[in-house]
């Protein structure tokens, strides 16, 4: 058995997080010990780290509650949990686009500025006049 805090250790989530999420539903059958503080188990543990996922893949609070509750309804509502994972995916890859677009625009301006810096090109701004 697990708790809060070999949790926090296992998954990297704060303290403040897995309360949160307990206390939202999204952690179903939380276990008490003899001293009233939740305990988990290794499916638990899977669970949370599947949680800490779908947030880091931008599913809100209650797109987790959505994936939850089909969850819990088996192995018939998984046709419905792979549309939902597909559309997160699908936005996902896009936001992934932009990011490589941002990060090639910074190649290039440190290219640039390499090659400013290096005397190769002359520098140039569009923000400013240069002198010629």
């Amino acid at each position: 058995m697990y708790s809060m805090k070999d949790i926090c250790k296992e998954t990297g989530m704060t303290y403040e997080t897995l309360k949160f999420y307990c206390n939202q539903g999204l952690i179903p059958n939380v276990k008490r010990d003899k001293n009233n503080y939740r305990t988990f188990d290794e499916r638990d543990l899977a669970w949370i780290k599947s949680l800490d996922c779908l947030k880091k893949c931008g599913m809100s609070i209650q797109e987790m509650k959505e994936y939850l509750a089909l969850c819990l309804q088996g192995e018939p509502s998984i046709p419905e949990r792979k549309v939902m994972l597909a559309k997160k995916r699908k936005k996902l890859l896009n936001t992934i686009e932009e990011l490589n677009k941002a990060v090639d625009y910074i190649d290039w301006k440190q290219g640039f500025y390499d090659d400013v810096l290096s005397g190769k090109t002359k520098y140039f701004s569009n923000l400013i006049p240069v002198d010629e």
